[in-house]
């Protein structure tokens, strides 16, 4: 995987506010969202296209990356509170040292939420993930609606969301 050094200084940066303001492409822009199945943390293979119809917040995240711990519990409440609608959010860890640090993290912050392994083949597939937090916001189509890189306002997730479930 590529340097988690890199990652985080750059994650910092763009989680500085850099960047952190993104809006819904127009339907006609979306581009469908990769394909992956990968394991999550009880063994069991995850696909993204297992999800058509939800609106899911693909998040690429890592355990070492501060803003990504500051997004995680809205994540859970948003995992929580649309629980019985069309969404789920999809946590993509992105940590070299794997499962190893991943899984004490999950339990600690207590994710309510599925949380695979990436790679760096996924994360190209996604167009390049080199920056966390990487979230990606996929319509009920299976296609990409947004993307934002570094940490984003709650609200603006928010707004996204509920946006997408309405349609």
């Amino acid at each position: 995987m590529r340097s988690g050094l890199w990652r985080y200084l750059l994650g910092g940066l763009l989680g500085a506010g850099v960047m952190a303001q993104g809006a819904l492409l127009a339907e006609k822009d979306r581009k469908p969202a990769p394909n992956f199945a990968l394991t999550d943390a009880s063994g069991k293979t995850l696909n993204l296209s297992d999800f058509k119809g939800k609106v899911v917040l693909l998040n690429f995240w890592a355990t070492w990356c501060g803003p990504c711990k500051l997004e995680i519990p809205w994540f859970e409440g948003f995992q929580t509170a649309y629980r019985d609608k069309p969404f789920t959010v999809i946590g993509v860890s992105m940590d070299d040292d794997g499962w190893k640090v991943v899984k004490p993290y999950i339990a600690s912050a207590k994710m309510n939420y599925p949380v695979v392994l990436g790679n760096d083949k996924m994360a190209d597939s996604f167009g390049g993930v080199d920056a966390m937090p990487t979230t990606f916001i996929i319509d009920r189509q299976g296609r990409i609606a947004a993307t934002h890189t570094g940490l984003v306002g709650k609200d603006v997730y928010q707004a996204e969301i509920v946006e997408l479930m309405g349609k």
